[in-house]
């Protein structure tokens, strides 16, 4: 008799969750932006998510959540209930936590909706700074140590593995590092005056850039980009370079781990198609972002192998709290 209604009750919750996952969404969901309004996850966010609504035939109320370099966010989804209704909106750095000493979780708690977009970084400088190019710039900390205010958004954000990579490259700088809420504010002190020079990702900074606000000293790729062709690369001034390129930031949905395959199938779907929307698609294009859309083996594949990358590269930079081999992850190419 206890083995039938075991059996029953276990019936009984399998019935209830695909009754769930069928309504999914009964109710508002939540969108949690790990980055401040206006910066470039805001941006691929708020852009991408009404096209995912309409597949789903519900609402995402998206809520920018700063602090901790996204830590905040990520740990905010991770406390709430895997049941769809809560989805993290992020970017890379949660991938750099473990390292860095900023947490235990990362991505491997969560499941990947999609990969939506990825990004090259660019270093821009005020329009009054006193250089207007990368090699200008060496030349100008070498003359005036301690001088240049560098943008920054905490340890593992974009500005400080771009700054590890110049450290590692040129020697370490000596500059002054002003931390900032995002790329977007920083982006926005950077055009008011308040710093010097501010590594970002293009997508960020091009529209600042168009408009004659920013001045751009170097992208950091080993292709010239067609959003910004006239732009110099950064190797062109230190092929040193060329081992840590190309590199770029990531934009990305997750949900909890345990929130029924029903929902995760329904929210992959709404985002895949999101992605490819041809308005989307052309704002990205437009932005100097490349539009990824992937999920399932293929994002966590990209994962892996951008997590391993970039904690060696703050490892080798002697920025790493914790070395990435207590967490398992190995060398690329070991």
């Amino acid at each position: 008799m206890k083995r039938l209604a075991l059996g029953a009750v276990s019936a009984l919750v399998i019935s209830a969750t695909c009754v769930f996952a069928q309504d999914y969404p009964e109710k508002e969901i939540q969108g949690i932006i790990q980055w401040g309004a206006g910066g470039s996850t805001d941006t691929v966010m708020r852009s991408v998510t009404p096209h995912a609504e309409e597949t789903l035939g519900g609402t995402v109320v998206m809520q920018n959540m700063t602090g901790g370099v996204g830590a905040i966010a990520l740990n905010y989804v991770a406390d709430a209930e895997a049941d769809g209704y809560t989805l993290l909106m992020g970017a890379e750095n949660p991938l750099l936590y473990k390292v860095m000493g900023l947490g235990d979780k990362d991505y491997s708690d969560f499941v990947t909706i999609g990969l939506l977009a990825r990004g090259t970084a660019i270093l821009v400088a005020n329009q009054e700074a006193p250089f207007d190019d990368y090699a200008g710039m060496m030349a100008y900390i070498k003359e005036n140590p301690g001088e240049l205010r560098v943008g920054a958004t905490g340890p593992g954000g974009l500005p400080s593995v771009i700054t590890a990579m110049m450290n590692s490259v040129e020697g370490k700088l000596d500059v002054i590092s002003v931390p900032f809420d995002g790329d977007g504010p920083a982006l926005t002190a950077l055009q008011g005056g308040a710093i010097d020079v501010m590594p970002a990702v293009l997508g960020a900074a091009i529209e600042g850039v168009r408009a004659g606000k920013l001045k751009p000293l170097a992208i950091f790729d080993v292709e010239t980009h067609e959003a910004l062709p006239d732009v110099p690369l950064v190797t062109s001034f230190n092929d040193g370079y060329t081992s840590y390129l190309p590199w770029g930031p990531f934009f990305g949905v997750f949900v909890k781990k345990g929130t029924p395959d029903a929902v995760v199938e329904k929210l992959v779907n709404a985002y895949g198609a999101a992605a490819k929307s041809e308005d989307f698609v052309e704002l990205m294009d437009n932005r100097g972002y490349t539009v990824m859309g992937t999920s399932g083996a293929e994002a966590e594949e990209f994962l892996a192998g951008w997590q391993a990358n970039t904690v060696w590269l703050l490892q080798d930079a002697g920025l790493a709290k914790h070395s990435p081999e207590e967490f398992g992850i190995s060398r690329p190419g070991q």
